[in-house]
């Protein structure tokens, strides 16, 4: 290893990229936490719509053969 006065800024340099990823690590995961968040509210609104689709869809079909049990007896 070399013993020139230039090891000193380098060192510097060095330690000073470290702490800028050792200090912006914490905000980028907690962007990335409320960004699977966000995406898993999405997904559950999704199948709240899906569904909410798909009972419309038997509404029509319950609601005749009730009608029709009903009206028979």
């Amino acid at each position: 290893m070399s013993t020139t006065g230039s090891d000193g800024p380098i060192t510097d340099s060095v330690a000073a990229s470290s702490e800028s990823v050792l200090g912006s690590a914490a905000p980028v995961a907690l962007s990335m936490f409320y960004q699977a968040a966000g995406q898993a509210y999405a997904i559950t609104m999704q199948n709240a719509a899906s569904n909410q689709h798909n009972l419309n869809g038997l509404n029509l079909p319950l609601v005749s053969n009730a009608v029709k049990a009903l009206t028979t007896k």
